[in-house]
């Protein structure tokens, strides 16, 4: 067995798929673990869109702790910044349709536009906005301490 170093890259094998990673045999190297965090520069819901078991692949050690847990990185290991995931489109279907099935109707907040690329419009209409917002949550709280209510 070969003594892992930090920082190597080495020829490894998936042998378990988790929900929040990979456990990889290192050849001659023993196991460690792939984070979800470390398999993809892009954004990986599903592991299995990017790995299947048995899968041969490169990996880099990232880290060893004192319990001798071996972390692992895929994508540190990798040149091209950018893998596509490996399953085919009828498998990514049927994932976005779980999905969306387990979180109907999600919001997501309007991207914030940096102040420094807002114009002096934009300024005036956010701040506005946030004014009525606030005079309308101040009014609404000094109604209910009164005990009276709007119709």
């Amino acid at each position: 067995m070969i003594q892992l170093e930090i920082g190597k890259i080495y020829d490894g094998k998936v042998k378990n798929i988790t929900q929040y990673g990979a456990f990889v045999d290192i050849e001659g190297g023993g196991t460690g673990m792939v984070h979800i965090s470390e398999i993809s520069n892009s954004f990986v819901n599903e592991i299995r869109d990017f790995l299947t078991e048995n899968q041969e692949v490169k990996v880099k050690v990232i880290g060893i702790n004192e319990a001798g847990k071996v972390s692992l990185s895929i994508k540190k290991a990798v040149e091209n910044p950018n893998p596509k995931p490996q399953r085919n489109n009828q498998n990514r279907m049927q994932n976005q349709k779980r999905d969306e099935r387990s979180r109907p109707n999600v919001w997501e907040p309007k991207k914030q536009t940096p102040p420094s690329e807002m114009s002096f419009e934009d300024m005036i209409n956010k701040f506005k906005q946030n004014s009525e917002e606030k005079m309308c949550e101040l009014k609404r709280s000094t109604d209910r301490k009164n005990g009276t209510r709007r119709k």
